[in-house]
């Protein structure tokens, strides 16, 4: 007789399901690695480009698109891998994802060439793509509801730290060891993120329905098309290349499947009705913004440092890394403040000390170093540090509130359409910006062209003035008078560039103004991180 059957015992009514062995905090811990390996896996192939192309012999026009294929793939997955989080699980996806990521990565140096190395950079920045785009719903469903503000607070400061510590490491790799840890970095680390998904991510059983491969594959193509079109826009001068048309023609037509592929056939785990709020729409659009105005510091400062000073990544570095470390520590007095108060009015506090800096910039002139920037990008590294907790904090309770988290289609569809926001938005932000300051630089080469001719008592004076400073080092006046026309030219172009750059920290101005507008139109929020502090 089994113990079931002992008289007076009644069996029970269902199987006694195991215990998890699994921690979260140290799942937790596995997705801010994941999270922090994928941006600076990225940052260092964009701030490493010129030392890879001195190292490998590889053109400019073949360099430029390491990069981009990267992140193309990346936003392949990044999206992608939100939905499939639903039926799969996490575990199932980051820890194959990180081995590959991990193989990938340490093969890459090994390339014997240009065309061998673009395949492992595509299949590195499909297996990156992954880890982002799991964070933040892997925080918010494990960790407890009073702890989800310094959740928010870790995971900025990972983000952050990373993105203005990327230049200084490369350089430092390139001047000390090799630029083959430029992918050998990610290949060191990714084996500790991997244990730590093995003892804190558990298994999950599917209980959601099969999503459609189909949809998604064709959503994610034109996604990573219409990003590649948008990378490469200005370097092949946009509509005037087969290549950029080719690919936004076939990223709209994939998209146009997508539409119509949901039309015939919805996707369970896609619920677009969610998405159909004020409050939704302009907190996803305050992603956009940030990455915008975080241009200032990862675009038009080393832009400006590396045309007019001519810095190296390492000088770069130096300029702009130490802000990191204030970065870091603020992002956890926004946490501790936001508890007190409110997530939206440390946003609006960010975002306009980030405008009054930007603002503080706009005034550069040729004349500025690396020092020159110091005091206002402590400033500014103060305020995107507020800001950045301020819109990631809104978005979260935004979730809650709206209940993003009561199923899992709710729990998919907003968070893919913040990664959508963050990954897609942010390139949309970088062309527009490099669209802008090419056509300013020419604008302004042109108008001070009006002014700089020969004839002018200036122009010739000045030249007579650099003829004189060169003619030492010529050999006769002839070449002194080239050398000096020359030289005259590149200040021309210095000039132009500089008021582009000034022009593009008051851009970042008016877009924070016009944000800032648009927040009037928010509905109050009903629940605050103090309300959740008090959960147990």
């Amino acid at each position: 007789m089994t113990t079931s059957e002992t008289p007076g015992q009644s069996p029970p009514s269902k199987p006694v399901q195991p215990q998890s062995t699994t921690n979260p905090y140290v799942g937790i811990l596995a997705v801010f690695l994941g999270a922090g390996l994928a941006t600076l896996s990225s940052r260092l192939l964009s701030v490493g480009l010129p030392d890879l192309r001195g190292a490998l012999g590889i053109s400019f026009d073949d360099a430029s698109w390491l990069p981009t294929a990267f992140n193309m793939a990346t936003m392949f997955s990044g999206v992608f891998v939100v939905f499939v989080n639903a039926f799969w699980g996490p575990r199932r996806i980051l820890l194959p994802a990180a081995g590959i990521f991990a193989a990938a990565s340490f093969l890459l140096p090994f390339a014997p060439n240009y065309q061998v190395m673009l395949a492992p950079v595509i299949v590195a920045g499909l297996a990156s793509g992954t880890f982002y785009s799991l964070t933040m719903t892997f925080v918010l469903t494990n960790l407890p509801k009073r702890l989800i503000i310094f959740g928010i607070a870790a995971y900025a400061a990972d983000i952050v730290f990373v993105s203005n510590f990327a230049s200084l490491l490369e350089g430092w790799y390139i001047y000390y060891l090799s630029w083959r840890w430029i992918f050998w970095t990610a290949a060191l680390f990714t084996p500790l993120m991997m244990v730590c998904v093995h003892f804190g991510i558990p298994h999950r059983t599917n209980t959601e329905p099969r999503p459609s491969w189909r949809g998604f594959t064709y959503f994610s193509l034109s996604l990573a098309l219409l990003y590649g079109a948008l990378d490469q826009g200005q370097r092949l001068d946009w509509l005037n290349s087969a290549t950029i048309v080719g690919m936004l023609v076939a990223g709209l037509f994939l998209f146009g499947a997508t539409i119509l592929r949901r039309l015939v056939q919805p996707n369970p785990i896609v619920n677009l009705k969610f998405l159909n709020t004020r409050n939704i729409i302009i907190l996803a659009t305050s992603i956009f913004v940030f990455k915008f105005m975080h241009l200032a510091t990862m675009v038009l400062v080393p832009g400006f440092l590396a045309n007019i000073q001519l810095y190296r990544p390492l000088e770069t570095g130096h300029a702009l890394a130490w802000v990191a470390l204030p970065m870091f520590a603020m992002v956890w007095v926004a946490a501790t403040i936001i508890i007190y108060t409110n997530s939206r009015p440390v946003l609006v506090l960010g975002l306009t000390m980030c405008g009054i800096c930007c603002w503080l910039w706009s005034r550069v002139d040729t004349s500025w170093s690396g020092n020159s920037f110091e005091i206002v990008e402590l400033l500014l590294s103060l305020g995107l540090a507020g800001a950045y907790i301020g819109l990631v904090g809104s978005i979260v309770l935004e979730a809650l509130e709206s209940g993003a988290l009561t199923s899992a289609s709710n729990v998919a569809t907003y968070s893919g359409f913040m990664h959508l926001m963050r990954l897609f938005g942010g390139q949309i932000g970088v062309a527009a910006m490099t669209r802008f300051i090419a056509v300013r630089e020419q604008f302004h080469s042109n108008m001070l062209g009006l002014y700089v001719q020969r004839g002018s008592w200036l122009t010739d004076q000045r030249l007579r003035m650099l003829t004189g400073g060169v003619l030492s080092r010529s050999t006769d006046g002839l070449e002194a008078q080239q050398r000096a026309a020359a030289i005259l030219g590149l200040q021309v172009r210095a000039q132009a560039y500089t008021l582009a750059t000034s022009d593009g920290f008051v851009l970042i101005v008016w877009v924070v103004i016009a944000y800032l507008l648009l927040m009037l139109f928010l509905r109050p929020g009903k629940i605050t991180f103090n309300d959740l502090s008090k959960m147990q």
